[in-house]
């Protein structure tokens, strides 16, 4: 049968089965002296044949090939166990080729071993099904199907002496899954060479093209490969030896990912995160703590670990804000603690320290106040919880910082209800609405 005749979607043709083709099968059993219910009823034969055009309309033109014919050719007499035969072969060599096309260094990469040709001719059609479904080239439910029919294969094919026969349904079954699931699935991922990723990380800092490349890179692989791959990026940026581009190379492919991180990828950068605990190793720890701030995934972190990353950025703005130079210096620590605040609630450890501190550096020393930081102070004033509401209505007493600065300063309790005009007054406890009322007025 032409190959020709073999085409995809809703153009696919096929010869109706020559007039001469089914009496001839009684014939030949009739000549060998064997009943015609050894080969496959012509009915059965009939249906398998107009099944065909559906099945193969979902095979690309291109590997629409020899063994695809000869499968035609093995259902239009019936022969249903060489069918599946054909049909076995040409999913196995497409699946193949699929590894091929992800690479056989990168394979070699993730199984951490030599992988080259030969040793992909030398697996076994179940070593090369759990290989693909390792490099994500199938689906669970692909693999799961691909192996049912693997087993169909060796026991109901012409391949091996059969166990018994199977009909055109199941032929049909057979051969849909293996379109499905191989065959017809053009879209597969492609592995990255992690040498060379390593590399061009470690490179200069990458150009826009560059990091859109790496990114779509990192968009075309397996979720096995991204999650190693993130956690060599995290590795790289915690690295106190790693040059300074590499770190900014490492953060930025990071962030530009950051929203399409998997579950499964954030629990392995938790793994590394806790290493460094483990082990005592602060620097590296400080580093990863920066590595999940900048990614805004604190929240992810456990209670200790954010007190420890608030407090400290509490603390630096207030250091800053009581330094020389104050009004020039505390925009970026004023907007570091903001991004954090954003990122999770506040820990209730500190809460009353943040309160005090945000509130201190907004009403200013009375000389004034920084103009670039007020914004960041006002996002963190309207965003107060209840419970911190409550505390910045407390604040003017006599041993708090704002209480003394509001005794002392007159610009400084204007300031002081300015920010209290900031909160909205139905999110203010009932117990402190009377307080409120009285400084605001």
């Amino acid at each position: 049968m032409p190959s020709k005749l073999i085409r995809k979607k809703s153009n696919m043709l096929l010869p109706a089965i020559p007039k001469q083709m089914l009496p001839a099968l009684m014939q030949l059993t009739q000549s060998l002296g064997l009943p015609r219910e050894a080969l496959a009823p012509d009915e059965e034969i009939a249906h398998a044949w107009s099944d065909l055009p559906r099945e193969l309309e979902q095979i690309p033109p291109e590997l629409c090939g020899e063994l695809i014919a000869r499968m035609c050719v093995a259902v239009s007499t019936g022969l249903f166990d060489g069918a599946i035969n054909y049909a076995w072969n040409a999913t196995i060599i497409h699946l193949r080729q699929k590894i091929r096309d992800f690479g056989l260094p990168v394979v070699a990469q993730t199984l951490q071993r030599d992988f080259e040709e030969r040793h992909l001719l030398d697996l076994q059609d179940s070593q090369l099904l759990d290989l693909v479904l390792k490099l994500g080239l199938v689906s669970e439910d692909g693999f799961f199907f691909l192996d049912q029919c693997r087993d169909t294969r060796n026991n109901f094919s012409a391949a091996h002496p059969t166990i018994g026969k199977i009909n055109d349904r199941e032929f049909t079954t057979f051969l849909n899954r293996c379109i499905r699931y191989a065959l017809a699935s053009d879209a597969f991922p492609r592995g990255i060479d992690v040498s060379a990723f390593i590399r061009a990380v470690n490179g200069n800092t990458f150009t826009e093209a560059q990091l859109t490349h790496w990114v779509e890179s990192l968009d075309a692989t397996h979720d096995a490969q991204r999650e190693l791959l993130f956690g060599t990026l995290h590795g790289i940026y915690c690295d106190p030896s790693a040059p300074q581009n590499a770190r900014v190379n490492a953060m930025n492919l990071c962030k530009a990912y950051a929203k399409k991180l998997t579950s499964a990828i954030k629990a392995s950068l938790i793994d590394k995160h806790s290493d460094y605990v483990a082990k005592g190793d602060t620097e590296r720890h400080g580093a990863s703590q920066q590595f999940f701030e900048h990614l805004g995934l604190l929240s992810i972190l456990n209670d200790s670990e954010r007190h420890g990353v608030i407090s400290s950025a509490i603390n630096r703005l207030w250091g800053v804000h009581q330094g020389m130079n104050n009004f020039y210096n505390e925009p970026p620590f004023a907007e570091r603690l903001q991004k954090l605040s954003e990122q999770e609630a506040i820990p209730d450890t500190i809460q009353e320290s943040y309160v005090n501190i945000v509130i201190g550096c907004y009403i200013g020393n009375g000389y004034g106040v920084s103009n670039a930081a007020i914004p960041h102070y006002e996002t963190m004033i309207r965003g107060f919880s209840p419970r911190e509401i409550d505390f910045a209505v407390s604040l003017p007493g006599p041993n708090t910082i704002v209480g003394r600065r509001i005794s002392g300063k007159a610009s400084c309790k204007r300031n002081f209800a300015d920010a209290l005009r900031l909160i909205d007054k139905g999110s203010v406890p009932n117990a402190a609405k009377a307080a409120y009322d009285k400084y605001i007025q």
